[in-house]
Protein backbone atom coordinates (compact mmCIF):
# COMPACT_ATOMS: atom_id res chain seq x y z
CA UNK A 1 0.00 0.00 0.00
CA UNK A 2 0.83 3.55 -0.63
CA UNK A 3 -0.23 5.71 2.34
CA UNK A 4 -0.45 9.29 2.51
CA UNK A 5 -1.66 12.33 3.69
CA UNK A 6 -3.30 15.30 1.91
CA UNK A 7 -4.75 18.45 2.49
CA UNK A 8 -8.43 18.84 2.22
CA UNK A 9 -10.23 22.23 3.18
CA UNK A 10 -7.17 23.26 4.62
CA UNK A 11 -6.85 20.47 6.72
CA UNK A 12 -4.69 17.23 7.17
CA UNK A 13 -6.28 14.37 5.90
CA UNK A 14 -5.36 10.33 5.53
CA UNK A 15 -5.76 8.82 2.15
CA UNK A 16 -3.86 6.11 0.36
CA UNK A 17 -3.57 5.42 -3.25
CA UNK A 18 -5.07 3.58 -5.31
CA UNK A 19 -3.93 3.29 -9.35
CA UNK A 20 -3.79 6.90 -9.70
CA UNK A 21 -6.38 7.99 -7.45
CA UNK A 22 -6.54 8.74 -3.84
CA UNK A 23 -9.02 7.30 -1.65
CA UNK A 24 -9.75 9.08 1.59
CA UNK A 25 -9.48 7.06 4.64
CA UNK A 26 -11.84 9.83 6.80
CA UNK A 27 -13.99 6.56 7.09
CA UNK A 28 -11.64 5.43 9.68
CA UNK A 29 -10.71 8.58 11.34
CA UNK A 30 -12.78 7.53 14.84
CA UNK A 31 -9.98 4.94 15.54
CA UNK A 32 -7.06 5.75 13.20
CA UNK A 33 -7.52 9.87 12.72
CA UNK A 34 -3.12 10.24 12.54
CA UNK A 35 -1.08 8.57 10.56
CA UNK A 36 1.21 7.80 13.42
CA UNK A 37 -1.75 6.00 14.64
CA UNK A 38 -1.99 3.66 11.82
CA UNK A 39 1.82 2.94 12.16
CA UNK A 40 1.18 1.82 15.69
CA UNK A 41 -2.29 -0.02 14.62
CA UNK A 42 0.08 -2.96 13.06
CA UNK A 43 -1.40 -5.45 10.83
CA UNK A 44 -4.95 -4.28 12.58
CA UNK A 45 -4.96 -1.45 11.23
CA UNK A 46 -3.61 -1.97 7.43
CA UNK A 47 -6.30 -4.59 7.50
CA UNK A 48 -8.91 -1.49 7.87
CA UNK A 49 -6.86 0.61 4.98
CA UNK A 50 -7.03 -2.27 2.53
CA UNK A 51 -10.87 -2.94 3.51
CA UNK A 52 -11.20 1.05 2.75
CA UNK A 53 -9.35 0.77 -0.31
CA UNK A 54 -11.32 -1.91 -1.46
CA UNK A 55 -14.93 -0.43 -1.36
CA UNK A 56 -14.64 3.35 -1.17
CA UNK A 57 -15.30 5.85 -4.11
CA UNK A 58 -11.98 7.98 -5.11
CA UNK A 59 -11.72 10.98 -3.42
CA UNK A 60 -10.43 12.01 -6.61
CA UNK A 61 -7.12 11.98 -9.23
CA UNK A 62 -3.90 12.38 -7.46
CA UNK A 63 -3.14 15.70 -9.48
CA UNK A 64 -5.46 17.27 -7.90
CA UNK A 65 -4.68 16.73 -4.61
CA UNK A 66 -1.41 18.43 -2.18
CA UNK A 67 0.15 16.22 -0.86
CA UNK A 68 1.34 16.88 3.26
CA UNK A 69 4.18 14.96 4.34
CA UNK A 70 3.86 11.50 5.42
CA UNK A 71 4.00 11.49 9.23
CA UNK A 72 2.80 14.18 11.22
CA UNK A 73 5.60 14.95 13.16
CA UNK A 74 8.21 11.72 13.72
CA UNK A 75 9.47 10.99 17.29
CA UNK A 76 13.29 11.35 15.61
CA UNK A 77 14.42 12.10 12.75
CA UNK A 78 18.04 10.24 12.49
CA UNK A 79 20.11 10.80 9.37
CA UNK A 80 23.53 8.74 8.89
CA UNK A 81 26.61 10.20 7.35
CA UNK A 82 29.02 8.60 4.00
CA UNK A 83 27.13 5.63 3.95
CA UNK A 84 27.96 5.24 0.18
CA UNK A 85 31.54 3.97 -0.53
CA UNK A 86 31.63 6.84 -3.55
CA UNK A 87 30.36 9.25 -1.44
CA UNK A 88 33.10 8.69 1.26
CA UNK A 89 35.64 9.07 -1.68
CA UNK A 90 33.71 13.14 -1.79
CA UNK A 91 34.47 13.48 1.46
CA UNK A 92 37.87 12.80 1.62
CA UNK A 93 38.54 14.85 -1.21
CA UNK A 94 37.16 17.37 1.00
CA UNK A 95 38.74 16.80 3.77
CA UNK A 96 36.83 15.22 5.85
CA UNK A 97 37.69 12.48 8.47
CA UNK A 98 36.26 9.14 7.49
CA UNK A 99 34.42 7.73 10.46
CA UNK A 100 35.20 4.03 11.93
CA UNK A 101 31.55 3.77 12.96
CA UNK A 102 28.30 4.30 12.05
CA UNK A 103 28.26 8.27 11.79
CA UNK A 104 24.76 9.62 12.49
CA UNK A 105 23.28 12.79 13.39
CA UNK A 106 19.29 14.55 14.12
CA UNK A 107 17.72 16.28 11.76
CA UNK A 108 15.28 18.43 13.96
CA UNK A 109 11.97 16.98 13.59
CA UNK A 110 10.90 20.67 12.71
CA UNK A 111 12.91 20.38 9.33
CA UNK A 112 9.99 17.87 7.86
CA UNK A 113 7.28 19.33 5.02
CA UNK A 114 5.99 17.59 2.23
CA UNK A 115 6.99 16.28 -0.85
CA UNK A 116 6.51 19.19 -3.21
CA UNK A 117 6.53 22.27 -0.99
CA UNK A 118 9.28 24.98 -1.10
CA UNK A 119 12.51 24.64 0.19
CA UNK A 120 13.77 27.90 1.88
CA UNK A 121 17.66 28.56 1.97
CA UNK A 122 17.56 30.68 4.99
CA UNK A 123 20.61 32.76 5.76
CA UNK A 124 22.75 29.89 4.00
CA UNK A 125 24.88 30.56 1.27
CA UNK A 126 25.78 26.38 0.51
CA UNK A 127 22.62 24.62 0.33
CA UNK A 128 23.11 21.58 -1.19
CA UNK A 129 21.05 18.20 -1.70
CA UNK A 130 21.18 14.45 -1.10
CA UNK A 131 18.36 11.88 -1.96
CA UNK A 132 18.29 9.44 0.75
CA UNK A 133 16.00 6.55 1.55
CA UNK A 134 13.84 6.66 4.36
CA UNK A 135 12.94 4.20 6.70
CA UNK A 136 9.94 4.81 8.68
CA UNK A 137 10.00 2.49 11.86
CA UNK A 138 6.71 0.47 12.71
CA UNK A 139 7.04 -0.51 16.29
CA UNK A 140 9.60 -0.02 19.44
CA UNK A 141 12.87 -1.29 19.02
CA UNK A 142 15.69 -2.07 21.46
CA UNK A 143 18.47 -4.29 20.65
CA UNK A 144 17.67 -5.79 18.27
CA UNK A 145 19.90 -7.96 16.21
CA UNK A 146 20.53 -7.96 12.53
CA UNK A 147 17.82 -10.94 12.17
CA UNK A 148 15.24 -9.04 13.58
CA UNK A 149 15.75 -5.45 12.04
CA UNK A 150 13.13 -5.82 9.32
CA UNK A 151 10.21 -6.98 11.44
CA UNK A 152 10.66 -3.38 13.02
CA UNK A 153 9.86 -1.64 9.52
CA UNK A 154 6.81 -0.14 8.62
CA UNK A 155 7.57 0.91 5.57
CA UNK A 156 9.82 3.62 3.17
CA UNK A 157 10.24 6.87 1.90
CA UNK A 158 12.06 9.35 -0.03
CA UNK A 159 13.76 11.72 1.58
CA UNK A 160 16.15 14.69 0.43
CA UNK A 161 18.45 15.60 3.25
CA UNK A 162 18.83 19.24 2.47
CA UNK A 163 22.16 20.61 4.10
CA UNK A 164 23.25 24.33 4.91
CA UNK A 165 26.97 23.31 3.93
CA UNK A 166 28.17 26.78 5.31
CA UNK A 167 26.63 25.91 8.61
CA UNK A 168 26.97 22.00 8.73
CA UNK A 169 30.33 23.26 10.24
CA UNK A 170 29.70 25.05 12.67
CA UNK A 171 29.23 21.97 14.97
CA UNK A 172 30.83 18.64 15.15
CA UNK A 173 26.70 16.78 15.17
CA UNK A 174 26.47 18.57 12.04
CA UNK A 175 22.88 18.98 13.69
CA UNK A 176 21.81 22.61 12.94
CA UNK A 177 23.24 22.96 9.36
CA UNK A 178 20.86 19.63 8.91
CA UNK A 179 18.07 20.84 10.74
CA UNK A 180 17.08 24.69 8.65
CA UNK A 181 12.76 24.88 8.57
CA UNK A 182 11.95 23.16 5.38
CA UNK A 183 15.32 21.22 4.79
CA UNK A 184 13.34 17.54 5.24
CA UNK A 185 11.39 16.86 2.45
CA UNK A 186 9.57 13.22 2.96
CA UNK A 187 7.29 11.76 1.06
CA UNK A 188 5.19 11.63 -1.65
CA UNK A 189 4.00 8.53 0.55
CA UNK A 190 4.72 5.36 2.71
CA UNK A 191 5.00 2.41 0.62
CA UNK A 192 4.76 -0.70 3.22
CA UNK A 193 6.76 -2.82 3.69
CA UNK A 194 5.61 -6.22 1.94
CA UNK A 195 5.42 -3.77 -1.25
CA UNK A 196 9.77 -3.95 -1.43
CA UNK A 197 10.84 -7.34 -1.53
CA UNK A 198 14.54 -6.15 -1.19
CA UNK A 199 15.15 -2.69 -0.26
CA UNK A 200 18.93 -3.35 -0.94
CA UNK A 201 18.55 -3.29 -4.43
CA UNK A 202 16.44 0.10 -5.59
CA UNK A 203 18.23 2.55 -7.79
CA UNK A 204 17.96 6.49 -6.53
CA UNK A 205 18.52 9.57 -8.17
CA UNK A 206 18.28 13.29 -7.84
CA UNK A 207 18.08 15.87 -10.37
CA UNK A 208 18.88 19.82 -10.14
CA UNK A 209 16.73 21.64 -12.88
CA UNK A 210 16.45 18.22 -14.87
CA UNK A 211 20.21 17.99 -14.58
CA UNK A 212 21.19 14.58 -13.25
CA UNK A 213 22.96 14.79 -10.21
CA UNK A 214 23.18 11.25 -8.26
CA UNK A 215 22.46 8.29 -9.54
CA UNK A 216 23.21 5.49 -6.83
CA UNK A 217 21.81 1.99 -5.62
CA UNK A 218 21.12 0.81 -2.25
CA UNK A 219 22.97 -2.10 -2.81
CA UNK A 220 26.35 0.08 -2.51
CA UNK A 221 25.38 0.76 1.03
CA UNK A 222 28.48 0.37 3.50
CA UNK A 223 26.10 -0.41 6.26
CA UNK A 224 22.53 -1.79 5.65
CA UNK A 225 19.16 -1.07 6.89
CA UNK A 226 19.44 -4.26 9.42
CA UNK A 227 22.82 -2.93 10.15
CA UNK A 228 21.45 0.66 11.27
CA UNK A 229 18.69 -0.71 12.85
CA UNK A 230 20.61 -2.69 15.22
CA UNK A 231 23.40 -0.20 15.60
CA UNK A 232 21.07 2.41 16.78
CA UNK A 233 18.74 0.39 18.85
CA UNK A 234 21.62 -1.32 20.96
CA UNK A 235 22.18 2.67 21.86
CA UNK A 236 18.18 3.95 22.22
CA UNK A 237 14.86 2.73 21.54
CA UNK A 238 13.41 3.64 18.31
CA UNK A 239 9.83 3.75 18.09
CA UNK A 240 6.75 3.64 15.84
CA UNK A 241 6.87 6.75 13.38
CA UNK A 242 10.73 7.32 14.02
CA UNK A 243 12.38 8.25 10.40
CA UNK A 244 15.74 7.12 9.37
CA UNK A 245 17.65 8.55 6.29
CA UNK A 246 19.80 5.86 5.23
CA UNK A 247 22.70 7.65 3.31
CA UNK A 248 23.68 9.42 -0.38
CA UNK A 249 25.28 8.30 -3.07
CA UNK A 250 28.03 10.57 -4.47
CA UNK A 251 27.66 13.46 -6.67
CA UNK A 252 26.40 16.18 -4.38
CA UNK A 253 27.19 19.65 -5.21
CA UNK A 254 29.46 21.01 -2.58
CA UNK A 255 32.17 17.69 -4.18
CA UNK A 256 31.82 19.20 -7.99
CA UNK A 257 34.42 21.13 -9.45
CA UNK A 258 33.80 23.89 -8.83
CA UNK A 259 31.15 23.34 -6.20
CA UNK A 260 27.38 23.73 -7.52
CA UNK A 261 25.23 25.24 -4.91
CA UNK A 262 21.30 25.17 -4.78
CA UNK A 263 20.13 29.11 -5.80
CA UNK A 264 16.60 30.48 -5.80
CA UNK A 265 14.83 29.18 -8.63
CA UNK A 266 16.88 25.95 -8.62
CA UNK A 267 13.99 22.78 -8.49
CA UNK A 268 15.46 19.55 -7.05
CA UNK A 269 14.07 16.03 -7.67
CA UNK A 270 14.23 13.31 -5.61
CA UNK A 271 13.19 9.71 -7.08
CA UNK A 272 13.56 5.58 -5.71
CA UNK A 273 12.49 3.36 -7.47
CA UNK A 274 9.70 1.26 -6.34
CA UNK A 275 8.67 4.16 -4.20
CA UNK A 276 8.05 7.44 -6.23
CA UNK A 277 9.59 10.69 -6.52
CA UNK A 278 9.63 14.55 -4.39
CA UNK A 279 10.17 17.52 -6.08
CA UNK A 280 11.15 21.00 -4.39
CA UNK A 281 11.65 24.41 -5.64
CA UNK A 282 14.16 26.72 -3.87
CA UNK A 283 12.79 29.89 -2.70
CA UNK A 284 13.70 32.25 -0.28
CA UNK A 285 11.41 33.59 2.11
CA UNK A 286 10.70 37.18 2.84
CA UNK A 287 11.52 38.57 6.08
Amino acid sequence: MRLLRFEEQGRPTLGALRGEDVVSLSPLADKYPTMLSIIEGGAEALDAVQAVLTTAAAHGPLAEHRLLAPVERPGKFLAIGMNYRKHIEEAKRLGQPVPTNQFWFNKQTSCVVGPFDDTDPGVSEQLDYEVELGVVIGKSAKRVSREQAKDHVFGYMVCNDVSARDWQRHSPTFTIGKSFDTHGPIGPWIVTADEISDPHALRLRSFVNGEPRQDGNTSELVYDLWDQIAYLSTAFTLDAGDLLATGTPDGVGIAMTPPSFLKAGDVVRCEIEGIGAIENKVVAQRA
